[in-house]
């Protein structure tokens, strides 16, 4: 069966972030199913879902929770559209998710490049209903990432992903990063963010006039290598947005929902940004869902007699009813369970469990926010990040390195079991991927070279 599926799915999908070719030697992983932390494939093996499976899932596969939830609206309204109509699951979503950041009016989208161009055209068009089209360029910080779409690679500063498409993109413009491994000598994460900001802040104070928004990813890059840099950055960024009247978006589609150990990672900088842009953990991993929130200032501007003034941006599935409710019963989990408190032990569990992973002679940079984790890896590898994918699923363990960054980003549910499964898997698969190097490097034998 797991032939057949790998050969037919070979044969028929185009799968995402992918090289096809690459497939010819290390086919598809078919999946079957999964429950808890765990996927299991076709072929019987299990696997733990290390990245949460590209850091949607919050509170482990098939959550009996959400689950029943599902089924409940399934048999009420599968969907209808938003347009001229409404249902209780997008009302009761769109008041939850209010209280919870202090912006309102939440407008819904399917993923998260969706909700970066919604974020990004509110903006725009709120600087154009005010009298100011010339407020329509945008900022992001290098090696920022907001999603593949044409509009959304504008402010995505990763060459892989923007080059090809370069003609057809209206390119931000890019400021430098706070991430704390920029340190010089001497220098504390703080340290770095300040220079960062200073930088900003000499950027604004040239081409505030034609900028429209700062976008950003709130202490963590997850696709620069999980970049991590120091809230005092939110803080100061903040005030250079006020001063220079520019918005400012928070991009939390990867770090929102507890991954960095609050709520929402702005929180932690004690500031409330313009837009927020919301996805993944939304529906804890269910169903595609995206929401951007915006300030009652920023609504106003466009409630006018005057269509054109309106924001006339939609998506078929705009709101989805099922979607809301997976959306719903995620946040009664988040109620129920004490999440955020119970996060805190389980990162110190497996924090303990990974200390020599992170001692290893290898490993740069070790660090953690919340609940990610990343390993900076010395290696001439130019493909390790493949090689120690590889080692890992061989090993039962679902890790995708970023360039020659490990990381770990895993689901909330992990027994004393998994943590230290992951743990000891992890660092089995750095050894066997670093092994692989040391055999490339060792001399070749002169056993049979002479003519």
């Amino acid at each position: 069966m797991t032939d057949t599926l790998a050969a037919r799915s070979l044969a028929s999908v185009w799968h995402p972030c992918t090289q096809m070719k690459r497939h010819e030697a290390e086919p598809p992983v078919a999946i079957a199913r999964a429950q808890g932390p765990w996927l299991y494939g076709a072929d019987g093996r299990r696997y733990l879902d290390g990245i949460s499976s590209w850091w949607v899932n919050l509170f482990g596969h098939g959550h009996p929770r959400i689950q029943a939830a599902l089924a409940d609206q399934l048999a009420r309204l599968d969907h209808v559209m938003l347009a001229g109509f409404t249902h209780a699951p997008v009302v009761e979503l769109s008041e939850r998710l209010a209280a919870l950041t202090g912006l309102g009016h939440a407008f819904y989208g399917s993923d998260g490049a969706a909700a970066t161009e919604i974020a990004l055209k509110m903006s725009a068009h709120y600087w154009r209903n005010h009298g100011r089209p010339e407020k329509c360029r945008f900022v992001g910080l290098a090696g920022g990432y907001h999603g593949e779409t044409v509009g959304a690679l504008a402010v995505t500063d990763i060459p892989l992903f923007r080059e090809a498409y370069a003609p057809l993109v209206r390119l931000g413009d890019v400021v430098p990063s706070p991430d704390a491994r920029g340190a010089r000598p001497g220098e504390s994460a703080q340290d770095v963010a300040r220079r960062a900001a200073d930088a900003l802040g000499d950027w604004l104070a040239e081409h505030h006039t034609g900028t429209a928004a700062l976008i950003l990813e709130p202490l963590v890059q997850c696709a620069a290598g999980m970049a991590m840099h120091d809230a005092d950055y939110l803080r100061r960024v903040r005030a250079l947005c006020d001063r220079y009247e520019v918005h400012l978006v928070a991009d939390e589609i990867a770090v929102g929902f507890g991954r960095t150990g609050t709520m929402f990672a702005h929180q932690q900088a004690g500031i409330r940004p313009d837009f927020i842009c919301l996805s993944k953990g939304l529906t804890g991993g269910t169903l595609p869902l995206s929401a951007v929130l915006t300030t009652d200032a920023v609504y106003a501007a466009f409630y006018d007699d005057d269509v054109a003034r309106g924001f006339l941006h939609s998506h078929s599935y705009t709101g989805n009813p099922l979607a809301c409710r997976a959306a719903l019963a995620t946040l009664d989990l988040f109620d129920e369970t004490g999440a955020l408190a119970a996060n805190a032990g389980l990162a110190a569990a497996i924090d303990a469990a990974c200390a020599p992973l992170a001692a290893h002679p290898r490993v740069r940079h070790a660090r953690r926010l919340g609940m990610i984790w990343a390993w900076d890896v010395h290696t001439a590898l130019p493909d390790f990040a493949r090689r120690y994918h590889r080692h890992a699923m061989a090993r039962g363990l679902l890790l995708r390195p970023i360039g020659k960054t490990l990381y770990a980003m895993p689901p909330y549910v992990l027994g004393e079991a998994e943590v230290r499964h992951l743990a000891t898997q992890a660092l089995a698969a750095l050894d066997a991927t670093l092994a692989e190097e040391e055999d490339a490097a060792a001399p070749a034998s002169l056993e049979g070279a002479l003519p």
